[in-house]
């Protein structure tokens, strides 16, 4: 693909470090559809843009490299990446390891306050839904998991989900596009969502367990192209370890 051009705005004066701030403003051009994966990008002109030098926006885009979002090419030159469809099918057989024992533990110590707060993303996701957003859709959706993933407790854990997330974040609620739309991936937090305030730790692992596949399946299948192969299916398939596609039952 051609070189792209880079219309974003200048940092703006404030604290903290710039390269942290230049990690910000990737994401939030990334985020926002100012830069598209595929494009071939200037590390000088995203320093020119953002009115740094050089040195804290290469730090920026080595720490996104690090989780697969970018690549460096010759020539102080990088693009915007995409999971393929083998990686997705990875990330979410770790995101199932993690997320299921997390929903069941979070069942398990549940409080008020841990009630109130998954409620209230639960809320921000259905206004968003039906605002359409899929950007605030996806913010919300991420703060949920993370509630839960940090009510278990395990700060390893939480983080690594955090790292994967990242590595999806270009592929945020695109299953919307096709499949289903921001209300049906919201519906699917719901049983979620009662099973953790019910304090019934296999109906919470249950529900996460069926929307993580389900999202993950739809998310393979979407980067395979019609006719392929191997098949999003064979490619799940032989990724998700077989011990992952055992639901667990829940409660009475």
């Amino acid at each position: 693909m051609a070189d792209g051009t880079l219309d974003l705005d200048p940092l703006a004066p404030g604290e903290g470090r710039r390269m942290e701030r230049a990690v910000a403003a990737v994401r939030h051009a990334i985020d926002t559809g100012r830069m598209v994966p595929g494009v071939k990008y200037s590390v000088y002109q995203l320093a020119e843009v953002l009115g740094i030098s050089r040195t804290p926006v290469r730090e920026a885009l080595l720490r996104l490299e690090e989780v697969g979002i970018v690549k460096f090419e010759a020539r102080q030159g990088f693009r915007i990446l995409l999971p393929e469809p083998k990686e997705i099918a990875e990330i979410f057989a770790v995101r199932l390891a993690l997320e299921l024992p997390a929903a069941r533990r979070a069942a398990s110590v549940v409080d008020d306050a841990l009630r109130e707060a998954l409620r209230q993303q639960c809320r921000l996701m259905r206004a968003a839904a039906a605002a359409g957003d899929e950007h605030l859709f996806a913010r919300h959706d991420m703060l949920f998991h993370d509630l839960i993933l940090a009510a278990a407790g395990n700060e390893r854990a939480r983080s690594i989900v955090q790292g994967l997330r990242e590595t999806t974040r270009l592929l945020g609620a695109s299953t919307a596009e096709k499949d289903r739309g921001l209300r049906d991936i919201e519906a699917e937090h719901a049983p979620v969502l009662d099973g953790i305030l019910a304090a019934r730790p296999d109906a919470a692992a249950a529900a996460m367990y069926a929307h993580l596949v389900n999202t993950g399946k739809l998310l393979v299948a979407q980067g395979v192209h019609e006719g392929a192969e191997p098949s999003a299916e064979e490619i799940w398939s032989a990724v998700v370890p077989e011990g992952a596609s055992q639901a667990p039952r829940p409660m009475p």
